[in-house]
C-alpha cells in the first residue's frame, strides 16, 4: 500500500488533537456543568479525595499513551520503510 506524502503528518495531527480534546474535558464540563470524568477531578480536587485524584489522573494518563501508541503503529502501516523493532 503506497501513502501519500501527508498521511504521516495528518496522522500525528489526529493524534496530537485527540490528547488536547481528553485535556479539554475538565475545562468544558466544568464551564457547562456536564457530568464526566473533568468534573470528577476538578470534584476530587476541592474535597480533597486523592484515591479518586489519582484514578482520574492515571485513566487520562492511560489515554495520552494508548493514542500515541496507535499513532506510533499507524506510521508503519501508512509507510513500509518505518519499521519498529530495528536498530
Amino acid at each position: 500500500m503506497r501513502s501519500k506524502p501527508s498521511s504521516l503528518t495528518l496522522v500525528t495531527v489526529t493524534g496530537i488533537n485527540i490528547g488536547r480534546l481528553l485535556g479539554g474535558t475538565l475545562i468544558v464540563e466544568s464551564i457547562f456543568a456536564l457530568p464526566g470524568i473533568g468534573r470528577l477531578l476538578v470534584g476530587a480536587i476541592y474535597t480533597r479525595d486523592l484515591v479518586i485524584l489519582q484514578g482520574v489522573v492515571l485513566l487520562v494518563a492511560c489515554g495520552f499513551v494508548i493514542v500515541n501508541f496507535i499513532v506510533d503503529m499507524l506510521y508503519a502501516v501508512l509507510d513500509p520503510r518505518i519499521r519498529h523493532g530495528h536498530a
